[in-house]
């Protein structure tokens, strides 16, 4: 095989010659010497070994033809998601619902069935980047609209749909993380999901609620999820296994109107998530173990939060501001006038310790102010030591 091929880069398709490398979180975070605060992943101590093995015994010994054999999702996995669903408000049927290999692949179907080249998109500022590339791989334009400590700020938001109209511009969706924000934290408040959902009524754009972490508040009481408040079907819910479970299962599911479900599963072309895996995590969740585990990754992930945040208050200087989240995985700091984000991240490297530089959180060049920090993986021996790195890396700058 030659050692070049000069001519191969002519070959890729246009999208695929600029396509940025996807982040690996969990590969880097392996092979890397830093401690690292980078990453949110789910803390290994926690996954439910014992329960997953049994329930995957009980399966292999009760229904080992249909779930070993080539066929559908597990119906049984759909109806709890539709059972849990209108727990939370949501008059779900089971045509309402797609399995998917985890949620990114559903946020990555959506710009499949809903975005041509030159699109508008709008997004908040900061996001969770990971979804917000596979908008921009499919030519979507971007528009940026800034959050606060309520989430998104839809004053500004209904600015930007009067513009965007005015130019007859009618954007496509209007991507969210409403629930413990990534990578701010941030939960948006009732009046803002209110008015966020009736401006979406008004201006005919759908919003994808990406709720990743929603399952996971250990302080507080819950608000209404945007599809529950949504009565005319404008609302797309993305949600995942992966953190109330464990990331390695790879499923996720998304609710739309059946007709979006529809599209959605036009381009889901290497098929459905498989009978075997979907009947594990049915016959695991079943009888309310999955709830039980929830009430204990909420313990515990509110120990280690508050370990990051008094490790904060303790080792950086008193002009950072650190947000308190009330769940998810993150604490999103500001730092001080003067001090940006991308050198404190070479600064800490010489002290050992890697954290998420805000501006790898903004799609418009933003966020140089500011630094992610994500307390879900480590102990809290190692929190206390990160956070103390890269207090003595902000003091050295």
């Amino acid at each position: 095989m030659p050692a070049k091929l000069p001519l191969l880069d002519s070959l890729y398709a246009a999208r695929a010659r600029d396509a940025m490398p996807t982040l690996k979180g969990a590969a880097q975070a392996d092979q890397s010497p830093l401690l690292s605060l980078t990453y949110g992943l789910a803390d290994p101590d926690l996954f439910p070994r014992d329960e997953l093995a049994a329930a995957t015994a009980a399966v292999l010994a009760d229904d080992a033809p249909d779930a070993l054999n080539y066929g559908q999702s597990f119906a049984g996995l759909t109806e709890q998601v539709v059972g849990r669903l209108r727990a939370q408000g949501v008059e779900a049927e089971p045509e309402n619902i797609l399995v998917g290999y985890g949620s990114s692949q559903i946020l990555a179907l959506l710009p499949e069935v809903f975005i041509d080249r030159g699109d508008t998109v709008i997004i908040e500022g900061p996001s969770f980047m990971g979804a917000v590339r596979r908008f921009v791989m499919s030519g979507a334009n971007l528009v940026t609209v800034p959050t606060d400590h309520e989430g998104m700020d839809v004053d500004a938001l209904e600015v930007t749909l009067r513009d965007l109209a005015a130019r007859g511009v009618r954007p496509k969706f209007i991507y969210t993380i409403p629930t413990f924000h990534n990578p701010s934290g941030v939960t948006m408040s009732l009046a803002r999901r209110q008015r966020l959902v009736s401006l979406a009524a008004e201006y005919g754009v759908l919003v994808v609620e990406d709720d990743a972490y929603g399952e996971l508040r250990f302080r507080g009481d819950d608000l209404p999820t945007l599809a529950s408040l949504d009565a005319e079907g404008w609302v797309v819910r993305v949600c995942t296994y992966s953190k109330i479970l464990a990331p390695g299962v790879r499923v996720g599911w998304a609710y739309a109107r059946p007709e979006i479900i529809e599209r959605l599963n036009m381009f889901k072309h290497e098929g459905d998530s498989g009978p075997f895996l979907t009947r594990v995590i049915a016959r695991y969740a079943a009888e309310g173990r999955l709830e039980a585990h929830i009430a204990q990754l909420r313990e515990h992930y509110r120990q280690k939060c508050d370990v990051m945040i008094e490790a904060i208050a303790r080792e950086f200087p008193r002009e950072v501001q650190a947000d308190r989240p009330d769940g998810g995985f993150f604490v999103w700091c500001k730092l001080p006038h003067g001090m940006g984000a991308t050198a404190l991240v070479d600064r800490a490297a010489r002290e050992g310790v890697s954290f998420l530089p805000g501006v790898n959180c903004y799609a418009n060049g933003q966020g140089d102010d500011a630094i992610r920090l994500a307390f879900s993986f480590l102990s809290a021996d190692q929190i206390q030591e990160g956070v103390a790195r890269i207090g003595k890396a902000m003091r050295s700058m």
